[in-house]
């Protein structure tokens, strides 16, 4: 079937259920994940055989990227976003970045910027 079948735009992305993205889950396996984190993808996971959102973050987080900043890019909620990184963090594809002392004043604004985008 077209997206137009379903009543969608064509440029429209069917609608997934979160807990379909997550197994149900709500809560993340790693615990201390917060929206500022930063994320890195292990060198060897892009040939990981990964499905989905966790294919496309870890596409995403060849550079890093915080937790929030991936919720955007993905358009799914932030609750989603965090069990699914924390997933790939326990099977050791994610890095968490060290972040160095206290979140600047434009970093706390576009990390408030993007989360109004949700």
């Amino acid at each position: 079937m077209t997206g137009s079948s379903w009543g969608l735009e064509p440029d429209e992305d069917p609608v997934v259920r979160p807990f379909m993205l997550t197994g149900g889950r709500t809560q993340p396996m790693h615990d201390g994940l917060r929206i500022e984190t930063l994320l890195r993808a292990a060198p060897a996971a892009l040939s990981a055989p990964l499905r989905f959102e966790s294919k496309r973050i870890i596409e995403l987080v060849q550079a890093p990227m915080s937790v929030a900043d991936l919720a955007v890019a993905l358009r799914v909620p932030l609750g989603v976003v965090r069990v699914i990184v924390a997933d790939l963090i326990t099977q050791g594809y994610l890095h968490i970045q060290e972040q160095q002392g206290e979140l600047s004043t434009s970093m706390i604004e576009r990390i408030r910027d993007r989360v109004r985008a949700l």
